[in-house]
């Protein structure tokens, strides 16, 4: 793909930032680094199977939500450098590994390299490979993935500018987004599974996580689904997982998601016959976000 690492517009930000000589909002410079390459069992039941998803966690973040879980990474922007050829040989290792398939975590702001080390062993990969995004994405550039993504786990974080203005400080977010899913959705069609293991091979997975104060814009955005989507050509994650890491500067974010407002958004997603999967409430819970320590990247 085309790219101008001296005044990126990689993604919807348009920084221009020069990333030769300093980072771009994203936090990334013209390396990619990672904080984590190792087995990952905290995925849907059809990503993780028995063995792990093969997750690569990829330091820095174009979207910035003010409450990431992950913000060790993504705002802190904690993780190693390496080159293309490393994280082609990571590829392999999780492989051989038995990593049912390949889980590129927040890639946007390093997807010319993870192109480019896709390219290089795409023949020797006979798992899927995963692209796990915030969905502040543009379409454009994610028609450069196909044919080297199998699976799509997009996040529709937020469905009102407001909010995502509020939180990200991304109010074109809602409307980047519809444009990315439905690209994504475009290039993997129907959901394909393993019949053995009940694996997903190829398709597209949406994620929302519901947020504490915000069910009826939970539920505005399952209506919208409905109502523009092909139920059948994706899956539905419902998380209510979201934990409050940090003080926040915004009080309702505090705290955790009730089990009413969670339940109430639940309800509307059964009522409207998605397929796919939903949350307990114990999923709420800092263990469940990974020990970023370099594991898998250092050989």
């Amino acid at each position: 793909m085309q790219f101008d690492s001296n005044q990126c517009t990689l993604c919807p930000r348009n920084c221009h930032a020069n990333r030769n000589q300093i980072t771009g909002f994203c936090g990334a410079g013209n390396k990619i680094k990672i904080a984590r390459a190792s087995l990952h069992f905290w995925e849907e039941p059809c990503i993780s199977g028995k063995n792990g998803s093969g997750a690569i966690f990829f330091s820095g973040c174009n979207l910035q939500c003010c409450f990431c879980q992950n913000y060790q990474i993504s705002a802190q922007n904690f993780g190693l450098e390496i080159t293309t050829q490393r994280l082609a040989e990571i590829f392999l290792e999780l492989q051989e590994q038995n990593a049912h398939n390949i889980n590129l975590v927040t890639a946007t702001h390093d997807l010319p390299w993870v192109i480019s080390a896709l390219e290089l062993v795409r023949h020797k990969l006979i798992i899927p490979v995963i692209y796990n995004t915030s969905s502040y994405e543009f379409a454009e550039n994610l028609r450069m993935l196909d044919g080297l993504i199998d699976i799509y786990l997009p996040d529709f974080k937020f469905f009102s500018s407001e909010t995502a203005k509020l939180y990200a400080n991304a109010p074109d977010y809602p409307e980047i987004a519809k444009k990315a899913i439905s690209e994504m959705i475009r290039q993997t069609g129907r959901p394909v599974f393993d019949s053995e293991q009940n694996l997903l091979k190829k398709g597209c997975m949406i994620r929302h996580l519901v947020m504490p104060a915000h069910r009826q814009e939970s539920i505005n955005l399952l209506y919208f689904l409905d109502k523009n989507f092909n139920k059948q050509q994706f899956l539905l994650s419902l998380m209510a997982q979201y934990t409050p890491m940090q003080k926040s500067d915004f009080p309702e974010l505090n705290r955790h998601v009730t089990k009413m407002e969670y339940n109430s958004v639940l309800k509307i997603a059964q009522d409207l016959n998605f397929l796919g999967y939903s949350q307990d409430k114990s999923s709420a819970n800092s263990n469940y976000t990974p020990d970023f320590n370099l594991q898998g990247v250092i050989k």
